[in-house]
């Protein structure tokens, strides 16, 4: 897949501004950024469901314009919210599914039975959906979407909602997926399953891409090893805070309850901190995370 100033206006709007990217036959590329970022209007032109206003898009060699119906034949789909047929069984739901893409019967029922293997709902195959639990009804929308054997699997949000035991099935899930070979092209706000799960990403902001690579890459590009986090009593945290900075830190951030400094060796900078006179009421040191970056480049205001 290849992007060249890829660009989706709508009407004065633009909301995909002239962004660039190739995805690699077999890697788990996402797509991160706040609301509003510009991300949805990409995976919508990667869906073949949306064109592009200008710009170059090929998937699977072809044009989603001109052919539009053969890639999307060549692609699965995990929307943001499930589905479903409530009214259906779990087994029913595939094989209805399944004739959508006009396959034969007999595949449907073979590939319907090894779905459902995959996704650990054979025991529940007859039951109505309805009363499935939020993580088998994700898994559930996840072997739907994998029905017509797709090249390339687009995932809008995959684990929203989920209690972590039913996240990290859905991992392990699409973790064998991309071992098998299938392309994953995913959005989430859960910095932990970026990390987890992407080879590559972009952030996106305000419809472009604010950076790119692997979540090493933008880590160590874009922060620190570590990330010292303070609280001080309310009454004292401005003098802190302005002793800190004295101190020469290579970031600091302030949010509502604590201070954030970005710092090689943390526990090295608490020592300064304590040496300076200060009594934190709370201290802890952890490595930089992919959340670090992605704050840092997006802001820790809500866009709405």
């Amino acid at each position: 897949m290849r992007a060249r100033n890829l660009t989706k206006r709508f009407g004065s709007f633009t909301a995909v501004d002239g962004i660039d990217f190739d995805l690699i036959r077999g890697e788990a590329f996402g797509f991160l950024g706040p609301n509003g970022a510009g991300k949805s209007s990409t995976m919508r032109m990667l869906g073949c469901v949306s064109p592009p206003t200008l710009g170059e898009l090929t998937i699977l060699g072809g044009d989603p314009v001109r052919d539009g119906a053969a890639i999307r034949a060549r692609l699965g789909v995990v929307p943001q919210e499930d589905t479903l047929d409530a009214e259906l069984s779990v087994r029913e739901n595939l094989l209805v599914y399944g004739r959508y893409f006009g396959l034969p019967r007999k595949l449907i029922n073979e590939r319907t039975d090894q779905l459902l293997d995959f996704v650990q709902l054979t025991e529940r195959a007859d039951d109505m959906v309805e009363p499935l639990s939020g993580g088998m009804k994700r898994r559930l929308t996840i072997a739907r979407s994998l029905i017509n054997d797709p090249d390339i699997l687009i995932l809008d949000e995959p684990t929203t909602g989920l209690d972590p035991q039913a996240r990290h099935v859905v991992w392990d899930r699409l973790f064998t997926l991309k071992q098998r070979g299938v392309t994953l092209i995913l959005t989430t706000h859960y910095m932990d399953e970026a990390e987890q799960l992407c080879d590559r990403l972009v952030v996106m902001d305000h419809g472009t891409i604010a950076a790119e690579g692997t979540p090493r890459e933008l880590i160590d590009r874009y922060s620190t090893a570590e990330v010292l986090e303070l609280r001080f009593p309310r009454e004292d945290r401005d003098v802190a805070v302005e002793k800190i900075k004295d101190l020469s830190p290579e970031r600091t951030e302030v949010t509502a309850d604590r201070m954030l400094i970005y710092a090689e060796d943390g526990d090295e900078f608490l020592e300064r901190v304590l040496q300076a006179g200060l009594t934190p009421l709370t201290e802890l040191v952890r490595r930089s995370t992919l959340e670090d970056v992605f704050l840092h480049l997006t802001g820790r205001t809500l866009v709405d």
